[in-house]
């Protein structure tokens, strides 16, 4: 055998007998490989996973209302008198200017006769002295029958002869009309809902007399139904033009009332927006007092997402959803919109048909690996 034939088998043994150690790599470095694939199969957390798609939110706010009467008035006395006939009573579905009670007092009556008479006074004196400044200013003109001086003395008493009638006539007028006030009337249709006054009653403008009203007139037929809407809600809230709601006496009827009134403004007591609708109340169902559950619709924005309420995770750091890229998560964090039935607008860095973890939580950590099912 030659050097050369000797060197080529030599080679050839040689790379026999590295062939089983290259395959026996390759077979190690593909089992490393499916081990760690293993390893991170069964170390994956199994998620439910959502794909994001806009849509609008359609809310329905809840919220506790009070039913009032449309209009109401407390009736008290003007003048201090004692009650001489009451004509109404509680519960008692009265007309606009219809008597409800009649007080009297005497010293009025002789007010009355005592400013009567000095109108008389003043009436006559002023007939007087217009009469004499007439007939002096008649007289005047022949020259030098009357001294200037005379017929301006005449004006001037006729002028303040004027001015006491009028006062006088003033006086008497101021009596009459507090005479008025001793009979009460109501001043628009309603129910007498509070009668605190029987005839012999002292009562009066101030004092013991006037702690409690005569009455309470409320109109009924038509009432107001006032919502407290918290701050965060007035936005969505102009938009809203109809509620519902029910009350506890009648569990069984769902009444409807349009928004007629928003108050501008917030509370700041309670940071809220007074809001109140109209309501008909000819069936005389419903009562001023009663409580009232409201259901205030809110349309959501158009063209957001919406996910389910368990696809939002807050701690003390921040809000966020968890997205699965690549099978791994990834925290986005996000701002909450308005709430309804379980689901939840969100507003962040987030695109159509991304994935998102349906039952997230803190817990899953930035880089874990998501496993999705069903």
């Amino acid at each position: 055998m030659t050097i050369k034939n000797y060197r080529s088998s030599y080679a050839t043994l040689a790379t026999v007998a590295l062939l089983p150690l290259g395959l026996l790599w390759a077979s190690c470095h593909s089992i490393k490989a499916e081990d760690n694939e293993e390893a991170e199969h069964s170390n994956a957390v199994q998620v439910k996973v959502i794909q994001l798609q806009k849509s609008q939110l359609e809310a329905q706010l809840k919220l506790p209302g009070e039913v009032k009467p449309y209009q109401f008035a407390d009736l008290y006395a003007k003048v201090n008198s004692y009650v001489k006939v009451v004509s109404v009573d509680m519960g008692s579905q009265v007309n606009a200017g219809q008597v409800l009670a009649t007080l009297e007092a005497p010293e009025m009556n002789t007010q009355l006769l005592e400013a009567q008479s000095r109108l008389h006074t003043k009436e006559a004196m002023f007939r007087a002295s217009k009469a004499t400044y007439s007939r002096l200013l008649k007289t005047s003109r022949v020259p030098g029958t009357i001294s200037p001086n005379d017929l301006d003395m005449a004006f001037e008493k006729m002028s303040a002869d004027s001015a006491e009638l009028l006062s006088a006539r003033s006086s008497y007028q101021e009596v009459q009309q507090m005479l008025g006030y001793l009979v009460i009337k109501a001043p628009f249709s309603g129910i007498i809902s509070q009668r605190n006054i029987h005839p012999g009653t002292y009562v009066g403008p101030a004092g013991k007399g006037s702690d409690k009203p005569l009455f309470r007139l409320e109109e009924q037929k038509k009432l107001r139904l006032a919502v407290a809407v918290p701050e965060i809600y007035t936005d969505d809230i102009r938009h809203a033009s109809a509620v519902k709601f029910t009350v506890k006496s009648l569990p069984g009827d769902t009444f409807q009332a349009q928004v007629n009134r928003i108050a501008g403004s917030l509370d700041t007591r309670l940071r809220s927006e007074q809001l109140e609708m109209d309501i008909n109340n000819s069936d005389g169902k419903l009562l001023p007092g009663m409580y009232a559950e409201v259901s205030v619709p809110l349309p959501g924005k158009k063209d957001v997402y919406v996910v389910p309420k368990g696809a939002i995770v807050s701690n003390s750091e921040k809000v966020f959803v968890i997205k699965s890229v690549n099978s791994k998560a990834v925290w986005v964090p996000v701002q909450r919109g308005n709430e309804s039935n379980g689901k939840v607008e969100i507003f962040g860095s987030l695109a159509d048909n991304d994935i998102i973890v349906q039952n997230a939580t803190d817990e899953i950590k930035e880089g874990t690996v998501l496993q999705s099912v069903k």
